[in-house]
């Protein structure tokens, strides 16, 4: 086989460059969504926050900041900002006088749905623009490096 011929070699990997690309690359990524989501009128937490009501409404302020790895106090101020806001309501859950339903109100859902569509248009125009092999192969990838920091996680 000629050399021009020859399948290119591929270089070991630096772990530690790959971690930085990977890591610029979140912070582009987050920037440039983050531009979109305030275009909208909203922050980041804010948005996180009225999607995950899309999935789960009804669900308790500690329920919420469990999906959203977050702590308790800053959930309850973060709903605060958005009852004021007239995105999200607070309901009475039968038989409990400390908690609250979560629910949105048809502005919050306006909203969350223009961000989630603003969010797939992003992903469409970057990650989607991969080729099918290559995005299955990225997502084995990303699962197995995910499981290793799950592993190396103390708790």
């Amino acid at each position: 086989m000629s050399a021009t011929n020859a399948a290119p070699r591929i270089e070991p990997a630096d772990p530690d460059r790959v971690w930085f690309r990977f890591m610029r690359l979140h912070q582009r990524m987050l920037a440039q969504m983050t531009a979109r989501i305030r275009a909208l009128g909203l922050s980041i937490p804010q948005f996180d926050l009225l999607s995950t009501l899309t999935e789960r409404e009804g669900i308790s302020q500690s329920e919420l900041a469990e999906r959203l790895y977050v702590t308790k106090g800053n959930v309850s101020g973060l709903v605060d900002r958005l009852v004021q806001a007239g995105l999200v309501e607070r309901r009475a859950i039968a038989g409990d006088r400390r908690s609250y339903a979560m629910h949105l109100t048809s502005e919050g859902r306006r909203l969350a749905e223009a961000g989630i569509a603003t969010q797939r248009d992003y992903v469409a125009t970057t990650l989607g623009k991969l080729p099918a092999t290559d995005l299955a192969e990225l997502d084995r990838l990303v699962l197995a490096w995910r499981d290793l920091a799950r592993a190396a996680d103390p708790q």
